[in-house]
């Protein structure tokens, strides 16, 4: 009934497939469980209720997704958009958390809108062959330069000298590279479930040699959320000074769900001989949905997560995938100490590895057509070096009307296109740098 449900025979896949798929793809993105609320701690965001908050959005969203939207995509609360409010909104801007949260409400509630009109596929879908090849190889990019910067083989330097290579002495480095190692090595003897494999078995070396502490306690009360639960201010969020925050937040969780969304896709070559993910309304109301509870709840911005790429680079090809990446958060409401002790050497060698599967599709760009190369270098690079995925795509929308512009070729701009970088150049306007 569940495989019919979720049309494993037409896809190919399995149970086994699946399951596997799903605990990857939590595995690798387990760490928001931690990190998130840490950031948010900052803007004054109590965190117990905050690693409530996360997991019960990542619960929600991911569980929507697979079901309904029926695609192996994991949704949780967004690195980067959680960094912007706790530092950003609250520190220099000195607004409140509340007031924040009801930017992020306003923003899901008219993602939802922009879905159900179909206003946001219809975007999706006039969106260039070239640009879609730049979101999935800057996704992979991106996640290469975080697997690297989690693993430690990469850290951040000086001013001249911003990245540095991290000290191949430290135990947790050198286990990393055996890590990124021993995936590749499993994946050439075509191993199953090569990544999950290669990432429990750097977690269970890293415990046997005492690199990392084993939890004190593997089992915990699920924390209390009352402190955060609708405690967002809409009316504070509905003024003309706000302004400026709720624009950042809308464009950048917009571009960031439609990038990670059309990248995930095309990797994993569910888009149509049009180039077009079918019935993509479906993943992006997952989204926006997701977006809503977060806010309701007490955290951010919440959508697909590019860590979903490697379920799918184990395999998993339905939404039974992220059934199974959803209850495993659920679960981590009891098993927080257990999931939150897989050290970031351990996932971040699989992030790296995928990460360069994710870059096969740039042989397909047309490197002649420099019009069609310029934008998407632009995308990939500042999408990196910037670490957000918002600002890559909004620049790379932006230049890719310019070069079509200035190249007498301006017909080849979609309708769809214009409104992209219209909205782009906006987001730069008034993003509160």
């Amino acid at each position: 009934m569940i495989s019919k449900f979720f049309n494993f025979e037409q896809l190919g896949t399995n149970y086994k497939i699946e399951i596997l798929a799903g605990v990857t793809t939590f595995l690798t993105m387990a760490y928001i469980i931690i990190v998130n609320p840490k950031i948010l701690e900052a803007a004054g965001m109590p965190f117990e209720a905050s690693m409530a908050a996360t997991i019960l959005t990542a619960f929600f969203g991911t569980l929507i997704m697979g079901v309904y939207a029926k695609r192996p995509f994991a949704i949780a609360p967004y690195m980067g958009e959680n960094a912007f409010i706790a530092f950003t909104v609250v520190k220099v801007l000195g607004y409140s958390w509340q007031t924040a949260l009801g930017a992020i409400f306003i923003g899901g509630v008219l993602f939802t809108i922009l879905t159900l009109l179909k206003i946001r596929s219809w975007l999706a879908n006039s969106i260039p062959e070239s640009m879609k090849i730049g979101f999935a190889v800057g996704i992979g990019l991106f996640l290469t330069f975080i697997g690297l910067n989690e693993t430690g083989i990469v850290k951040i330097g000086v001013p001249g000298a911003p990245v540095h290579v991290g000290n191949f002495h430290d135990a947790s480095i050198l286990l990393a590279i055996f890590g990124f190692l021993l995936i590749g090595f499993l994946m050439i003897r075509k191993i199953t479930g090569a990544i999950l494999l290669g990432i429990i078995t750097v977690t269970l070396i890293s415990f046997l040699f005492q690199i990392v502490e084993l939890p004190e306690r593997w089992i915990s009360l699920p924390p209390d959320l009352s402190s955060l639960f609708l405690q967002l201010d809409l009316v504070g969020a509905l003024t003309w000074g706000f302004f400026a925050v709720i624009l950042t937040v809308f464009v950048m969780d917009f571009v960031d769900t439609m990038g990670t969304l059309i990248g995930l896709s095309y990797k994993a070559k569910l888009l149509d001989e049009k180039g077009e993910l079918p019935e993509i309304e479906k993943p992006m109301l997952a989204d926006a949905l997701a977006t809503v509870f977060a806010s309701l709840v007490g955290t951010t911005t919440a959508g697909a997560y590019i860590e979903s790429a490697t379920g799918i680079e184990a395999g998993g090809k339905s939404g039974f995938t992220a059934v199974v990446t959803a209850f495993l958060f659920l679960t981590a409401l009891f098993f927080a100490p257990l999931f939150s002790a897989v050290p970031s050497f351990a996932y971040g060698p699989a992030l790296i590895v995928v990460g360069m599967l994710m870059i096969s599709p740039i042989a397909k760009l047309n490197f002649d057509d420099l019009t069609e190369v310029i934008p998407v270098f632009c995308l990939i690079i500042l999408m990196s070096f910037t670490y957000n995925i918002g600002i890559g795509m909004t620049a790379g929308f932006i230049v890719y009307t310019l070069m079509k512009t200035l190249s007498g070729r301006i017909k080849e701009v979609s309708t769809g296109m214009w409104i992209l970088a219209g909205l782009s150049i906006v987001f730069f306007i008034f993003y509160p740098y």
